[in-house]
């Protein structure tokens, strides 16, 4: 079963969500949060610094100082606090449909309730996950335990390497199969061959032994330790997330005969065929230098030690459904050691995780007609318009580019396709089997169901009407392959968007995530790809190399920030996000402007519109992490933290300066020539 919600191929089609995928929040709610009278909490900023110093910190210094991460969180703060509202209601939807099941919502409840039946767990022990492991057993040579690997895509384990099904980068109106590298279970290639993270490594080497221990594993000491040096010779071999979050550099066709020999190391036909595509004659590789060198890994390493790491696999990623002794065991190394998480996360909060992942649009289905007005729909959609038209403004109005460039970066923004809140049409889940009694074979039969949902696609027309997250996600994202920017329906609600609030403060929140999403179209990655979602160069050399510059000037701005000692920012991982921040700010603000329609803008509290617009994209980033969460995002998450995202786009804001009367000798200050322009 793939360890990540998205593999390398599908996150890159993906490319731009608005923010890090949120955790699950501790407290409940029953209504939306509430932000100050119109909108924003003035008692949130820290008075005693000026704006040009640090912005985030007199805007939310405050409030984020008083803020206390709960127990079972790595991080919180108000996108959080959203979360916490979302899950509240399904929470609520899954347990009327547990306890009175209809047509519409008895398999939302039959999963819900196999999560909840602790009792049930506890008594089969590690029965359920017995299979699994004999077919490991079973797997005797390269080829068996390749085939076996491959076949993760109906069950729990990992693989050496990735698939996913997804719009072909050069032609995005047909599927292609992606293979990317994988092989390595802790969050990024630095935990391995960076120094800082050494006790890491340790701790992740004593969790191997211990998951082989519980699973029944002969000799997990010698095997943990054979295992983590595996990864680690994977992880010296591995791309950069950077590089492999780049279309270009991953966009490398090959068919089956071209990957043996490229990677004659991996026995590619058992795998292939394992994963229920071995009759696909052609793949897009994504890191092509790489995988050839991970397929020698694993040629070199012994058969037993092989067998050893696909056991410790299967048992890992099973864990949270197996007994409270899996369950600590996973939890004390992936969240408390990893992430600095204190305590456990109540079980049904982990059941409507489980539950949204496996069935996510048959929960949203039901979470749109509880939960979402109609009304907030048509306001976003006049909300769009408004920042389309704005970039459009922008786009007209750079000084760098020439009109050839121009004009086809205004034919993209025309065919951008919008959703909003929900799809159109729901997904089908009615051949897949839901049994109130048997959680382990839920997950893997909801694990196979979906892959097979994505294999039954190849040969068939790109579905540009699917939804990529569900409507109750808190979350937005640009998607490169179909040109589209899409908002679920849990993030239209404060602090982003409130009908009753300051329309200054709705343009600083949800105008900026709007603005956000369409600069995804236009970022560093997102400008490769044509109106129709098509991976092509429609830029002239002499603009792109303008582009270029403005970009690696961004990218040293951040690269000096360091949110935490010994850990700075990658400018090249978060290029994408910070480009994004940047536009998306600069977009909603004249939106803003467009809005007033020439009448000068409300002073409210001794606020002009132009500050409260500042103060309401500050607003939304209130939050902090604890340390280790906090160097595992600086490592592996293309996003910049919570406080970067204030102060590094907005002191390449002109109208910041002059809204806040920044000057020069504040800390934030960049002179004129020096902010970077580019959307």
């Amino acid at each position: 079963m793939r360890k990540a919600w998205f593999s390398a191929a599908a996150a890159a089609a993906i490319a731009a969500a608005f923010l890090a995928a949120p955790a699950t929040a501790q407290t409940d709610l029953s209504t939306a949060p509430r932000y100050g009278s119109w909108g924003f909490e003035l008692k949130s900023g820290d008075a005693s610094v000026k704006p040009g110093d640090d912005f985030y910190r007199f805007a939310e210094g405050l409030a984020t100082d008083q803020m206390q991460i709960p127990a079972d969180r790595s991080r919180y703060g108000n996108f959080d606090k959203l979360t916490a509202l979302s899950e509240a209601r399904v929470h609520a939807l899954l347990e009327k449909a547990s306890a009175n099941p209809t047509a519409d919502n008895a398999k939302i409840g039959a999963y819900y309730k196999s999560f909840m039946d602790e009792a049930k767990v506890e008594a089969l022990g590690a029965k359920p996950m017995a299979a699994d492991l004999d077919a490991v057993r079973a797997a005797k040579t390269r080829e068996q335990l390749a085939h076996l690997q491959g076949a993760t895509t109906d069950r729990f384990g990992h693989a050496f390497f990735d698939l996913s099904i997804d719009p072909d980068l050069k032609s995005s109106d047909q599927y292609a199969v992606y293979l990317s590298q994988g092989g390595l279970n802790l969050p990024d290639r630095d935990y391995y061959l960076d120094a800082k993270f050494a006790e890491k490594k340790a701790a992740y080497q004593a969790y191997v032994a211990s998951t082989l221990k519980l699973a029944g594993w002969g000799e997990p000491d010698r095997y943990a330790k054979a295992i983590v040096d595996m990864e680690t010779r994977i992880a010296e071999v591995s791309w950069t997330k950077a590089d492999s979050h780049d279309p270009e550099k991953i966009n490398n066709p090959m068919s089956l005969a071209e990957l043996e020999k490229a990677a004659p190391g991996y026995p590619w036909k058992a795998y292939l065929e394992g994963a229920h595509v071995g009759n696909v004659g052609r793949f897009i590789v994504s890191e092509n230098t790489a995988i050839p060198k991970i397929a020698a890994v694993y040629a070199a390493t012994p058969i037993d030690v092989l067998q050893a790491w696909e056991a410790f696999t299967v048992a890992d990623s099973a864990s949270p459904f197996l007994p409270k002794a899996f369950v600590d065991n996973n939890f004390q190394f992936r969240s408390k050691i990893l992430q600095g998480q204190p305590e456990q996360k109540a079980r049904w909060r982990r059941a409507v995780t489980a539950t949204n992942g496996a069935l996510g649009e048959a929960v949203g289905a039901e979470y749109v007609a509880a939960y979402f007005p109609p009304e907030s729909k048509a306001q976003m959609e006049s909300m769009v318009a408004n920042l389309k038209t704005a970039m459009a403004g922008r786009i007209q109005n750079v000084s760098w580019m020439t009109p050839d460039t121009k004009a086809r970066a205004l034919d993209k923004l025309a065919h951008f396709r919008v959703k909003i809140a929900y799809p159109d049409k729901w997904r089908d889940y009615s051949k897949l089997t839901v049994d109130a009694g048997d959680l382990y074979g839920n997950v893997e039969r909801a694990a196979a169901f979906d892959w097979a949902r994505q294999v039954n696609r190849l040969n068939q027309p790109v579905d540009r009407d699917e939804w990529g997250m569900t409507p109750q996600t808190v979350n937005a994202y640009y998607n490169w392959g179909n040109n589209e920017i899409v908002f679920p329906a849990a993030i239209l609600q404060p602090p982003f968007f409130d009908p009753d609030a300051d329309p200054a403060i709705n343009y600083g929140g949800i105008g900026g995530v709007i603005g956000h999403e369409i600069t995804h179209g236009f970022d560093d990655d997102g400008r490769k790809f044509n109106s129709q979602g098509q991976l092509d160069n429609w830029w002239t050399p002499d603009d792109l190399a303008k582009f270029t510059a403005k970009t690696k000037a961004l990218g040293e701005e951040y690269s000096e920030m360091e949110p935490i000692a010994g850990s700075k920012i990658d400018g090249d991982l978060t290029m994408g996000e910070n480009i994004a921040d940047l536009g998306g700010l600069n977009m909603a603000l004249d939106a803003y402007h467009a809005s007033l329609k020439g009448k000068p803008a409300p002073i409210i509290d001794g606020l002009t519109g132009d500050q409260r617009v500042f103060l309401g994209w500050a607003q939304v980033w209130r939050g902090k992490s604890r340390d280790d969460a906090l160097r595992q995002q600086l490592v592996s998450d293309p996003h910049s933290p919570n406080m970067a995202r204030v102060n590094g786009p907005v002191r390449n804001i002109d109208a910041w300066y002059s809204a806040f009367d920044v000057k020069p000798g504040d800390k934030l200050y960049l002179p004129p020539e020096q902010r970077v322009k580019i959307w």
